[in-house]
């Protein structure tokens, strides 16, 4: 019989993301038959309290999405089982030994990346690894190659890499995988993902909210190890990778790897046209007033909370292509895109006479705060004048929509699917020991140029899109960001 056990049980994570989205697979009959969930924790509490708990996480994030159903939830219910422990402490764990037994297990560790490696140790030292186990583990491990390499060598003693699943939950959104499918499934798109058609690429990651009472962490990671260690190079390895041979999981991670291995280094010299650090000051996000980083931390600080830069990929599909990113804390908005900037037309034969502007053709992939693809593309704008004007619009290409009254599906959790391959020792959407080497390495590299150029972070209004020299390090590149 599978069994799932959350640690962490009892934390944001769990009960934020993990727990609802078992709920929405419970909904819709997506669990595996007979699966058991055992949530351990620190906390000293009953299963009853813990459910209640569980209960006002789940109903009103199902209740906004209408699918709120008391029966699905007292299925689920009768799935859970909560325990209080240490799960670092192997004599600790032997009431989960009892519960989950030591065969057909899903660890999911929704704890500190601290407690990695202590609790694989204990797994291990009462024999809970063996080879029908599997480990789930939330990214970013480690801070760097070096802390990276020390968790997993534990994680590696105790299972196999076939058993190992490093999440990253923008992998698990619907329009990233849909990323996939407008790429190898549509000869329309493949033959123009190249640098004779793609003039650049964009990808933003910006969040409205700021650090907060989360700063210890923050002045650990940074924006550039927080967002564009994990989160933001997925994407870039999405876009850049070559066709895999096939959908099995080892040939579509090969791919990713060969980007990441592509990555141009960022040196000392490079590091100021490249590259831009910026931090928040006070400022006004949705119409709210907000303290700067260092008022919120309580004293000055170097930390990054925005990160700008441009990355070129030197193989021969890339070659002269700039593949721009931002990722930033008290942005004017919540938007995660990824845009696909075309190459204008090589001549026009509409230009002059007033029949309007020729604008390039973009594709634009949101992720966040609703899922979409839109291509932009030149259209004659209706009419009977004598001149045949021009006018850009929007196609959506998200979904299958057709007709004004078309819905989308409900928008899914990204753990639902993660969830649900990691039960099911599908690893496609997860991240392999080599591809996290490979993302860590170029990462160092960037902060080691900071270091040795000694650059330091350009500060920025809260509720703007970053610093000035955001801006220059597209000006200086004959382009701009998507607004």
């Amino acid at each position: 019989m599978p069994t799932l056990v959350l640690f962490g049980g009892g934390g944001d994570l769990a009960l934020r993301m993990l727990l609802p989205s078992l709920y929405f697979l419970e909904h819709d009959d997506l669990l595996p038959e007979g699966l058991k969930v055992v949530a351990a924790a620190r906390s000293e509490e009953s299963r009853d309290a813990y459910l209640a708990s569980v209960r006002e996480w789940v109903q009103p994030r199902a209740e906004s999405d209408g699918q709120w159903s008391v029966k699905a939830f007292d299925r689920l219910a009768k799935r859970i089982d909560y325990l209080a422990m240490d799960a670092t402490d192997p004599d600790s764990l032997t009431a989960l030994k009892e519960k989950a037994g030591t065969e057909d297990i899903t660890y999911f560790l929704a704890v500190s990346p601290s407690l990695y490696a202590p609790i694989v140790n204990a797994l291990k030292a009462i024999d809970m690894t063996g080879p029908t186990t599997r480990i789930v583990l939330e990214k970013p491990v480690g801070r760097d190659l070096k802390t990276f390499r020390e968790i997993d060598q534990s994680v590696a003693a105790a299972f196999t890499e076939d058993q190992v699943f490093r999440i990253d939950h923008y992998l698990g959104k619907e329009t990233v995988q849909n990323l996939m499918a407008l790429r190898f499934a549509n000869v329309i798109f493949e033959p123009l993902w190249n640098n004779l058609s793609i003039d650049h690429v964009q990808i933003t990651v910006g969040e409205t909210t700021g650090v907060g009472d989360r700063w210890p962490y923050y002045d650990e990671y940074g924006a550039l190890r927080d967002m564009l260690q994990n989160h933001m190079l997925q994407l870039l390895c999405l876009v850049a990778m070559e066709p895999p041979s096939d959908m099995d999981p080892d040939s579509v991670r090969n791919e990713k790897v060969k980007v990441l291995r592509s990555l141009r280094p960022i040196t000392k010299a490079a590091a100021r046209k490249v590259t831009v650090r910026g931090q928040y000051t006070p400022g006004t996000v949705e119409d709210q007033a907000v303290k700067g980083y260092e008022q919120e931390r309580g004293q000055a600080s170097d930390t990054d909370t925005f990160v700008a830069l441009r990355a070129d990929i030197d193989n021969w599909r890339w070659a002269g292509v700039p593949f721009f990113m931002r990722t930033g804390k008290r942005m004017p908005d919540k938007r995660t895109e990824i845009v696909i900037q075309f190459k204008p037309v090589p001549h026009s034969i509409f230009d002059g006479d007033g029949r309007g502007d020729i604008v390039a053709n973009r594709m634009v992939i949101a992720l966040q705060p609703d899922e979409d693809v839109s291509l932009s593309v030149m259209n004659k704008a209706p009419g009977l004048d004598a001149k045949m004007r021009l006018q850009p619009i929007r196609m959506s290409l998200s979904w299958g929509m057709e007709g004004a009254n078309a819905r989308p599906p409900r928008r899914r959790i990204a753990y639902e699917r993660l969830l649900m391959d990691a039960l099911n020792g599908d690893s496609t959407l997860f991240v392999r020991r080599d591809e996290a080497e490979k993302a860590w390495e170029w990462v160092d590299g960037v902060s080691a140029a900071w270091r040795a150029a000694e650059i330091k972070p350009e500060t920025y209004e809260a509720g703007t899109w970053g610093p000035s020299g955001a801006f220059d390090l597209m000006s200086r590149n004959g382009r701009a960001w998507n607004e």
